[in-house]
């Protein structure tokens, strides 16, 4: 996601509070969201799959990768 995608997505929600938005801004808006959240969950994904738990043994484990999906 860029940064002029979530500015994009910015401008549509004070444009749909101010003024409202035509039917193609409203798709627009649905389809920048939908791609933000894809985005955001991608990135946790890769975050959670770069963790390493370590228990009062100091034995390191990963998560097991099936439980990120």
């Amino acid at each position: 996601m860029t940064k002029e995608e979530i500015t994009r997505i910015n401008e549509l929600a004070r444009k749909s509070k101010a003024e409202g938005l035509t039917d193609e801004e409203r798709e627009e808006q649905q389809e920048l969201r939908r791609r933000y959240i894809q985005s955001i969950r991608s990135d946790l994904r890769a975050t959670l799959q770069n963790i390493t738990i370590v228990d009062e043994n100091n034995d390191e484990e990963k998560p097991e990768q099936n439980s990120l999906s």
